[in-house]
């Protein structure tokens, strides 16, 4: 066979194509997302670098270290045009979200196979030539150095995806594991997909708490673990929700991807904590996105609840979103920002149908929403660098925080606190921090007003602004202590 198409090379080329190109309609049927986990990663590794060295073999050519590529990706992309999300679904270069959708969303994920088959590539050249094919150049020194370096960054690469997440021992003043303590990463079942849960505390024998992150799309695991005051009063539980994080690979199928199902989620999330630490009741702290749904959830069982917990309350997306645009506008044409200013005036208020016309108002809240105290290092994509989180869990922390947005953000436009939730039956404590953005304080404080609920409580931390549990962590354990001191029964 092949002294057949090394006869003649346009067969021998046409050959590579096909063998590139049906991997790439594999890949599209089997990761239309590109590699999620660590093993996808590893697997399509090894596969590119396969399909790399046959297309080498067959060509006996460099040029298959272009060609083979280029066949793969074009063959991928038109196998995966179902695919729905900013990371999927185009090229969005016009904004910074659309820059990170494609680096997260497709150039790390080229690296997992363009350089793999382009090294393979190399190889099948040298094998090809081992085997007599005199038309075949060998390598050389300058192709040897290449080969060896592509070689070693891969194998490094390698090591690194397969390096899994991993969360350390809560340990006594011996060094040793703190007995009765509990520090684990565990994946449970949720809604019929495998979900992610970070649980840690000092004793399994105190109340537990359910962190409900922001987003949506967003993982706290990164800010959770920036301090440790929690623990040593609760045992604390920190999910990645379906297509967040660790949890990126349940993103689908989106059609069952609803703020429904989301809350649904919450309470079965829920369940399976009172069952597993014996508990008639749970804390629920949510934060921004995770308020939608800690209300929602406390609105429809409340029985399962000790208190709720708000940080960074939302009430209304739509209200909040067209603030957002007044302020920035203000702020644009204050300053003289010409460009912010264009650009908002050219898109007009929210709500859009293409969401990453959200970034201008939104993306700049910093600007023109500042304040001394603010630290993003707690806030994405820099809170997701830490050792529970692997490198594959890294990358889909951002993917996250833009394909499962745009799936579940459009569906906030029809919730509102006020109609919905109007009266909690369980002790609601609100902390919003004094640099709120107006968009959602105003909103906040309009809905504890008019909350029914058998009691309520609101703190104003002085120098937060949308995420106070992490920008101030001691005064909120000291909030979380007198919370649990109020309304802990199950002593």
């Amino acid at each position: 066979m092949l002294e057949f198409l090394w006869s003649d090379w346009r067969i021998a080329t046409l050959a590579a194509i096909a063998v590139a190109a049906v991997a790439g309609l594999a890949f599209a049927s089997w990761t239309p997302r590109g590699a999620v986990t660590s093993s996808e990663a590893l697997l399509s590794m090894g596969t590119a670098l396969a399909v790399g060295v046959i297309a080498g073999l067959l060509t006996g050519s460099r040029w298959s270290m272009l060609l083979a590529p280029a066949a793969f990706a074009v063959a991928f992309e038109l196998g995966r045009l179902g695919a729905t999300g900013p990371t999927v679904d185009g090229f969005h270069l016009g904004s910074v979200y659309g820059v990170i959708a494609v680096v997260v969303g497709r150039l790390f994920l080229a690296l997992l196979v363009v350089a793999p088959m382009a090294l393979g590539a190399l190889y099948g050249v040298w094998i090809s030539h081992r085997m007599g094919r005199m038309a075949t150049t060998p390598p050389g020194i300058p192709g040897w150095i290449v080969m060896g370096v592509l070689t070693v960054g891969l194998a490094g690469l390698a090591v690194t995806v397969a390096r899994p997440g991993s969360t350390a021992p809560i340990v006594g003043d011996d060094g040793e594991p703190l007995p009765g303590s509990i520090a684990e990463l565990t994946n449970v079942t949720i809604g019929g997909h495998d979900q992610a849960l970070m649980v840690r505390g000092t004793s399994v024998d105190n109340p537990v708490l359910l962190h409900l992150a922001g987003g949506p799309g967003g993982t706290d695991l990164g800010a959770m673990r920036d301090d440790v005051g929690l623990e040593q009063h609760f045992v604390v539980v920190t999910w990645d929700q379906r297509g967040t994080g660790k949890s990126y690979a349940a993103l689908d199928p989106v059609e069952t991807l609803t703020v429904d199902q989301m809350v649904d989620d919450t309470i079965e999330v829920t369940n399976y904590l009172r069952q597993r630490f014996d508990e008639e009741k749970i804390y629920m702290v949510g934060n921004s996105w995770g308020t939608f749904l800690g209300v929602l959830a406390a609105e429809q069982r409340p029985d399962l609840y000790h208190a709720y917990v708000g940080t960074g309350q939302m009430v209304s997306a739509p209200e909040t979103d067209l603030m957002f645009y007044e302020d920035a506008l203000t702020w644009a044409e204050r300053t003289g920002d010409a460009g912010l200013s264009a650009t908002l005036r050219r898109t007009g208020p929210p709500p859009y149908e293409n969401l990453l016309d959200y970034e201008p108002s939104v993306g700049r809240e910093h600007d023109w929403n500042p304040y001394s105290e603010l630290d993003t290092n707690k806030e994405m994509p820099f809170n997701a660098f830490v050792s529970e989180n692997s490198l594959m869990d890294r990358v889909n922390a951002m993917r996250g925080l833009l394909d499962t947005f745009a799936v579940l953000y459009p569906q906030l436009q029809d919730v509102d606190l006020r109609a919905q939730a109007p009266r909690l039956e369980i002790p609601v404590y609100l902390v919003i921090g004094a640099h709120e953005a107006r968009g959602r304080a105003v909103l906040a404080d309009e809905w504890f007003d008019m909350l029914e609920a058998p009691s309520k409580s609101l703190t104003v931390f002085e120098h937060s602004g949308h995420r106070p549990s992490f920008e101030e962590p001691a005064e909120f354990v000291s909030v979380m202590t007198e919370v649990r001191d109020a309304t802990y029964s199950d002593r």
